[in-house]
């Protein structure tokens, strides 16, 4: 499966955020010190995040980000859509006319993969950052 740095990230980013007052900004200095990730690199990702309506920004000496909706309407795999992350399991194009590898025809493992692909792309769908939240509080 390949999942890059930046999906893991923003949802870290995003959970860190929905665990605090939803009225109150958060800077992302605080996320980057409390998750351990790149002011700079969290900078990107929240630029993202806000042009897909994720989160909206709040100006000022205490300013920071806010959700744009309740962590419940948030899906993981809207996070993954806004920052262009995309899990795949396949090394080809799913919905290609090509097959697999660049051979005419599919590899003998293709449906595999894809019941796979479709597998961990219904979970994230149907995983909310509330969910992620309420998990974490509930772990001993």
């Amino acid at each position: 499966m390949k999942l890059s740095s930046k999906g893991r990230y923003a949802v870290m980013a995003l959970a860190d955020l929905a665990k605090f007052d939803p009225k109150k900004p958060i800077s992302l200095r605080d996320i980057s010190l409390r998750q351990d990730i790149s002011l700079v690199y969290l900078e990107q990702l929240f630029s993202k995040l806000k042009k897909n309506k994720i989160v909206n920004s709040v100006r000022g000496k205490k300013g920071g980000y806010i959700l744009s909706k309740h962590s419940s309407e948030i899906k993981i795999s809207e996070i993954f859509i806004a920052v262009e992350e995309k899990v795949k399991t396949m090394n080809c194009e799913k919905h290609s006319k090509k097959g697999c590898n660049g051979r005419s025809d599919k590899c003998i493992t293709h449906n595999l993969w894809d019941e796979l692909d479709n597998y961990i792309n219904n979970f994230f769908e149907n995983k909310s950052l509330e969910d992620l939240i309420n998990h974490n509080e509930n772990r001993i």
